[in-house]
């Protein structure tokens, strides 16, 4: 087993509930960390024996960039669809972080971060 992690994918995007952050955007941040099965690509030093980090990226700028109100719902989009279309993922995390939120202080980062794990048959 092994550990691909694709770190600080920066996009901005429209997500929230308030009118004014449909309207203005802000800057998010979003770390992926899969577990897999690494042996056979790193014998075979061939991308199809191993998770691309392409897929992953592509994945998280796609459903980071459909507006949604709770960013719960925009990491549950990513984590099933890396299920769904990356079947070496054992195990995926996804931390999801809005930069300079609109909560009235000084604060960095909220961030949501979330688990899906394959189920064995």
């Amino acid at each position: 087993m092994g550990i691909i992690r694709v770190q600080n994918i920066r996009i901005y995007s429209n997500h929230g509930c308030l009118e004014e952050e449909a309207k203005i955007g802000s800057h998010y941040r979003v770390d992926v960390e899969v577990k897999a099965n690494l042996k056979k690509s790193a014998l075979s030093d061939k991308l199809v024996d191993t998770v691309d980090y392409v897929h992953i990226n592509k994945v998280v700028e796609e459903e980071v960039l459909q507006r949604s109100e709770l960013l719960e719902h925009v990491v549950e989009r990513i984590l099933v669809r890396m299920m769904n279309e990356i079947p070496m993922i054992k195990k995926a995390k996804v931390a999801l972080s809005k930069l300079n939120p609109p909560i009235g202080g000084d604060v960095e980062a909220v961030t949501i971060e979330m688990t899906k794990k394959r189920r064995e048959l």
